[in-house]
């Protein structure tokens, strides 16, 4: 199906970052961002580019009282040749799919979602910023915005995008990447089996925010997520999944038990792993198995994954107030090359030898 979003410009464009190596996660926004409504018995309707502004929300919407939404995240880059290109939107079609079943949310067709996301880019597409380590993020969200108490779905819903010119989600890794500290949490927990821990929806990050707080107390940029049932068997690291290179076998948390968000990067980083010929499992792994492994020189690399920071390579861990030494905590040559492969196939300059990439046909001057 072809769509046709009218646009209305801003009458008062915002000035550009001055200096794209400080951008920071999140810190700046474009002029104009996407809307859409959905009604019970109409489906998804009026798709329009409106100004990035403040709207009003009546009080008793029941998304600010059973938090009834989810959200994306995605990425935009300009190649070379100026060129406009986004990283595997099928797949976050896919986990969008699975997030709005799982929190009662209208499907939202992926021709559609594909639409909106090239209109809103266009309409901004000189927002996307060239200097190393920099994209334009992707943020659609949809909300129940029905005015209702009734813990039910709600019958009325607003799709929206909008978009911000970004750096590295740590600041310390504009322009490339570094070792950071994280904070082992083995009190609070992200998700527990049956809850929404696969589901992209801000009641995991909101939940979270306290143990971040409590890593930050002991310098350590978040924290490493133990399981539910037995606080034993490492799954996510802050909002990304976890990677543990031990010996010669890389091995990251499995997705059958419900509690790990399926990353668009996860996913890419074990596809290329395997291609490399490296050995990737994914199984449980205790956290006394990465303390022995780093007791007995075994224990190689540890990093993250997730659109945000690409790749988050670790050099220490907090755990019972004792501080892990991982390797020499320094990045270590997977976590690098997988950083160094991935930002080039995202930003034209490595060959797609992966077929990952998605043209949106749109310009930008160089």
């Amino acid at each position: 199906m072809t769509y046709n979003f009218p646009v209305t410009r801003t009458q008062h464009p915002k000035p550009r970052p001055e200096d794209e190596t400080k951008l920071g996660f999140a810190r700046y926004f474009t002029d104009h961002m996407f809307v859409m409504d959905y009604d019970e018995g109409q489906g998804w309707h009026d798709g329009r580019i409106v100004p990035h502004e403040p709207f009003l929300i009546e009080p008793a919407s029941c998304v600010l009282h059973y938090a009834q939404m989810m959200f994306e995240g995605m990425k935009a880059y300009r190649t070379p040749d100026g060129s406009v290109q986004i990283f595997r939107p099928d797949m976050n079609i896919a986990r969008m799919a699975r997030t709005n079943e799982r929190m009662c949310i209208p499907e939202l067709p992926g021709d559609l979602f594909l639409a909106a996301v090239k209109a809103v880019i266009e309409a901004d597409a000189d927002w996307i910023p060239t200097a190393p380590g920099t994209a334009l993020y992707i943020r659609p969200f949809i909300f129940g915005d029905e005015v209702s108490f009734s813990v039910l779905p709600a019958k009325h819903y607003k799709f929206m995008i909008i978009l911000s010119p970004t750096g590295s989600y740590y600041a310390a890794n504009d322009g490339g990447i570094t070792t950071t500290r994280i904070y082992v949490q083995d009190n609070y927990i992200r998700a527990a089996k049956g809850g929404t821990g696969y589901a992209k929806v801000g009641g995991n990050y909101g939940g979270g925010m306290r143990a971040s707080q409590d890593a930050m107390k002991y310098n350590c940029k978040d924290v490493l997520w133990l399981d539910a049932a037995e606080h034993k068997y490492v799954e996510e690291i802050g909002t990304s999944n976890a990677f543990f290179r031990i010996a010669d076998e890389v091995i990251t948390a499995p997705l059958d038990s419900g509690t790990i968000l399926p990353g668009i990067t996860r996913n890419s980083v074990i596809q290329l792993l395997k291609k490399w010929g490296v050995k990737v499992s994914e199984r449980k792994l205790s956290i006394d198995e990465i303390v022995e492994a780093s007791k007995n020189g075994t224990l190689q690399e540890i990093f993250a994954s997730g659109t945000a920071a690409v790749i988050s390579p670790i050099g220490w861990l907090n755990y019972n107030g004792k501080e892990i030494e991982v390797a020499d905590t320094k990045v270590g040559p997977i976590a690098q090359k997988l950083y160094d492969t991935l930002y080039g196939i995202q930003t034209g300059t490595v060959e797609d030898f992966m077929g990952w990439t998605y043209p949106l046909g749109i310009t930008v001057g160089k």
